[in-house]
């Protein structure tokens, strides 16, 4: 297997080092030292610790929205495939320990002058929250309007209950979002 190159290795460290210590608690020289490259290789690919987040953000983004598509694949009615994004959400907080949300972590951690890194934390969720109004709207007994207003309420769910898996370490906050999830959309 061939070993990633330079800039990989700079993204992958950074991304178990932001995730599991926190933006702040990383500083480069231990991501350039835990990636096993040179100062002036980092310098090549990032201007700064901001734009290797940015890179972070952006893989982070791609993986998690595809493992969740993946995941809801098979499903064949919207209801299932917005249930399936709860299901999802236990399978991978259980799987990650209950660490919680990349983006909320990152974004609670931030310095205020990091602008590049707060915007992908909003695109990501926005992107999350467009997705999830298209797939309402599939849908026929939702407007335009009712998809967007449900569509909201579920991010919320699913946002919330995120973080309160990550605070209580446990699945109760999911599994009572999904119920909630049931609910609102019967």
């Amino acid at each position: 297997m061939k070993k990633p190159g330079v800039k990989d290795r700079i993204i992958e460290t950074a991304s178990e080092l932001f995730y599991n210590e926190g933006y702040n608690q990383t500083g480069i020289n231990q991501i350039i030292a835990e990636a096993g490259v040179a100062k002036a290789s980092m310098y090549q690919h990032f201007r700064s610790k901001e734009d290797i987040a940015v890179a972070y953000l952006k893989r982070r983004h791609t993986n998690w929205i595809g493992n969740l598509f993946e995941y809801i694949a098979d499903e064949k009615t919207v209801q299932d495939k917005i249930v399936g994004c709860f299901d999802y959400l236990n399978f991978w907080l259980k799987g990650a320990e209950y660490r919680g949300c990349g983006f909320q972590n990152i974004f609670i951690d931030l310095p205020k002058d990091q602008q590049k890194i707060k915007d992908q934390v909003i695109l990501h969720k926005n992107e999350l929250r467009t997705w999830i109004h298209g797939l309402l709207l599939e849908d026929e007994r939702y407007t335009k309007e009712s998809a967007k207003e449900l569509g909201d309420e579920l991010l919320v769910l699913m946002d919330g209950a995120i973080i309160l898996s990550q605070i209580q370490h446990s699945s109760w906050p999911i599994l009572s979002a999904k119920s909630t999830c049931i609910k609102l959309i019967s």
